[in-house]
C-alpha cells in the first residue's frame, strides 16, 4: 500500500506506541474524526449553549446577582411583560436604531466607494490599501481612549480642525458632552473604524465578477455608467448585503465604544440598548430582569438576520 493511500487511523497508529496503536487501527476513520473534534464541539457547547440555558432560566425568576443566597420565585413571563413595557427600554431601542442606520449607511457608501476605487488597481494601490485598514486592525478600547482624546475641547485635534475649516471655535462646543453631538460622535467613531471591514467584503465582491462580461460591454458600447448599473452593483450585491447583515449584528450589541466615549451619556441621549441591559444587570442588579431583557434583545435578533438572510439568499438566486 503507497504512503498516500494510507488511511487517516494508520497514520495516527504509526505516530503511537504499539500498545496504543493496536486499540487505533481498530476504529474507523469517521470514529476518530470525532475522536479529535468532540473535545472542541464540548468547549463549544459549555461556552455557549449552558450560558444561554441558564440565562433562560433566570429570566422567569426574581433572582438579584448581589443576593445569591435569596429565596429564588418564579414569576412567570412577568420579566418579559416588564420590558417589553418599559418606556426606558423603547429609547434605547431608538437611540439603537438611530445608531444602527447611520453607521451601516455610512460604512456601506464608503466602504463601496473605497473598494471601487481600489479595485481600479491604481499605482501604489497596494499601500493605500493597508493604510485604509489600520483602523479596523486596533482594539476598541485603543480607539476609544484615542477619540475620547481627539473629542476634547481644549486640546483634541477634532474641535481645531473643525475650526479650521468652518472658523467655530473650538472650546464652544464638546463632541461627546452635547445632547446634540454626542450621538454623531460615536456614529463617526464606529464608522471610521470598520469602513475598512466592509471595504474587504464589498472589493472581494468586485473582483469576482469575470472580466469578459466588461468585455462584453465595452463591445456592446455600454458607456462606464451603464456597465456599473448594469453589471457592477447588480453582481457585487450579495457581498454588500453580506457586509451590511455583519455590521448590522455586531452594532446592535454595540457597547465598549459607546461605554468608553460616552457611557450612555450625556443623559440618555446615546444609551444604547447594551447600556441598558448593563445598567440593569450590574447597577441596579435585577439579574431576573436584565435575562430577560438579553433573551429578547437575542430573539429580535435571530429572527430579523433569518429574515434578512432569506432576502440574500433570494438576491444570490436570482
Amino acid at each position: 500500500m503507497s504512503e498516500n493511500s494510507l488511511s487517516i487511523v494508520d497514520h495516527a497508529a504509526r505516530a503511537t506506541p504499539e500498545a496504543i496503536a493496536r486499540r487505533v487501527r481498530g476504529l474507523s476513520d469517521r470514529a476518530i474524526l470525532w475522536l479529535f473534534i468532540s473535545p472542541t464541539m464540548l468547549l463549544l457547547l459549555a461556552i455557549n449553549i449552558f450560558p444561554l440555558a441558564w440565562t433562560i432560566r433566570l429570566s422567569f425568576t426574581n433572582y438579584r446577582a448581589n443576593r445569591p443566597n435569596a429565596r429564588l420565585v418564579p414569576v412567570g413571563i412577568a420579566n418579559y411583560v416588564s420590558v417589553l413595557t418599559d418606556p426606558d427600554v423603547w429609547a434605547a431601542m431608538q437611540v439603537t436604531a438611530h445608531f444602527l442606520f447611520w453607521t451601516i449607511l455610512l460604512q456601506t457608501l464608503i466602504g463601496f466607494g473605497l473598494a471601487w476605487l481600489i479595485d481600479r488597481r491604481f499605482r501604489g494601490h497596494g499601500f493605500w490599501t493597508t493604510v485604509i485598514l489600520i483602523p479596523m486592525m486596533l482594539s476598541p478600547a485603543v480607539v476609544g481612549n484615542f477619540w475620547t482624546f481627539l473629542y476634547q475641547p481644549q486640546i483634541g485635534l477634532w474641535n481645531y480642525a473643525l475650526q479650521f475649516l468652518t472658523g467655530v471655535p473650538a472650546s464652544s462646543f464638546s463632541m461627546i458632552g452635547s445632547v446634540r453631538l454626542a450621538p454623531w460622535a460615536i456614529i463617526i467613531v464606529d464608522t471610521w473604524m470598520w469602513t475598512p471591514y466592509v471595504m474587504l467584503i464589498c472589493l472581494a465582491g468586485l473582483r469576482s465578477i469575470p472580466g469578459y462580461i466588461y468585455e462584453a460591454a465595452e463591445v456592446d458600447r455600454a458607456s462606464k455608467w451603464r456597465q456599473f448599473w448594469t453589471i457592477t452593483l447588480p453582481m457585487a450585491l450579495p457581498f454588500i448585503m453580506l457586509a451590511v447583515l455583519f455590521r448590522g449584528i455586531e452594532n446592535f450589541k454595540m457597547f465598549d465604544m459607546v461605554n468608553l466615549l460616552t457611557n450612555g451619556g450625556p443623559g440618555s441621549t446615546t444609551e444604547v440598548a447594551s447600556i441598558t441591559l448593563k445598567r440593569e444587570a450590574f447597577e441596579k442588579w435585577r439579574t431576573g430582569y436584565s435575562s430577560a431583557f438579553a433573551i429578547s434583545l437575542f430573539v429580535a435578533v435571530f429572527g430579523l438576520a433569518n429574515i434578512y438572510v432569506k432576502a440574500l439568499n433570494a438576491v444570490k438566486n436570482r
